[in-house]
């Protein structure tokens, strides 16, 4: 009698046991890469702050022309939208985000570095910027030495203002704000006469509409800044499938549309597609 309600017990066990798994076979691998469907979700990192690249909506959406590229990199994997979950990753927790598996992939105006490259995998890159200068649209600053004695914004932790300041314009007045937004709030204002960082980041806040025509890109090339789609160190079949993807992108049209979507506003002169492989140092 006792034997008998053992094994009603442990088959009782075995049914919930199956009845649990096979409920739990809908939620899938967020980061799987599978592209299941069937309410799988795929994790991308991006930025939430930088307007025309990563930014996130007073009303929760996200626009951008990276996030525009990881839309297009996460349908070609199999991903709808709507199964896509986007995930804030600043610029100084990217490596950690995708060595933890936090992210499947970033696409974070990531410049590819020979130093990032012993810490994770890249694929593209998608973009190549350039360091330049934005200053209001009636100014006389045209080249970098223009900015001696001038004021001159970047944010804190950045190198861009100081690479001006030693390789250009010695008697540059730095100064270092927050955010890119207080260096485009000074530079409005007159706080500051420039402002410097990648163009295409430059770009985003200048095609904001309530900077429509306020501000222009002096059309320098100071550094090349090949943004790449950051994978997690060894993941080399996701590198291959966001390859094949971002060449599709190109091929098709979809990219030149983004660029024109995402920066035309501020009159970008964007370089050509970078061929996809192949980093311009």
């Amino acid at each position: 009698m006792k034997l008998r309600k053992v094994s009603a017990a442990a088959a009782t066990a075995l049914v919930l046991a199956l009845t649990a798994t096979a409920c739990g076979g809908d939620d899938g691998d967020s980061n799987s890469g599978s592209g299941s469907g069937g309410g799988s979700k795929i994790k991308v990192g991006i930025k939430y702050d930088q307007p025309g690249l990563g930014l996130k909506e007073p009303d929760g959406s996200f626009t951008g022309f990276d996030v525009d590229v990881a839309t297009y990199v996460a349908k070609e994997l199999g991903y709808e939208p709507d199964q896509i979950e986007f995930v804030e990753t600043k610029s100084a927790d990217r490596e950690n985000a995708l060595a933890r598996g936090d992210v499947k992939f970033i696409a974070a105006t990531y410049s590819i570095t020979d130093e990032r490259k012993q810490k994770v995998d890249f694929a593209g890159p998608y973009l190549l910027a350039h360091q330049d200068l934005l200053v209001k649209s009636d100014s006389d600053i045209t080249k970098a030495t223009d900015l001696n004695g001038e004021k001159l914004c970047s944010v804190v932790g950045s190198t861009s203002a100081q690479n001006v300041k030693n390789d250009f314009a010695p008697k540059a007045q730095l100064r270092q704000y927050g955010g890119y937004s207080e260096c485009i709030a000074g530079l409005q204002s007159g706080a500051v006469n420039a402002v410097t960082t990648d163009d295409s980041i430059l770009a985003g806040f200048a095609a904001q509409e309530q900077y429509k025509g306020q501000f222009k890109l002096a059309g320098l090339k100071l550094s090349n800044e090949n943004y790449g789609i950051g994978v997690k160190k060894g993941d080399t079949a996701t590198v291959n499938k966001i390859n094949a993807a971002l060449e599709k992108m190109v091929s098709d049209g979809a990219w030149e549309k983004a660029v024109k979507d995402n920066f035309g506003p501020a009159d970008y002169k964007n370089e050509p597609a970078p061929k996809i492989g192949n980093v311009v140092k």
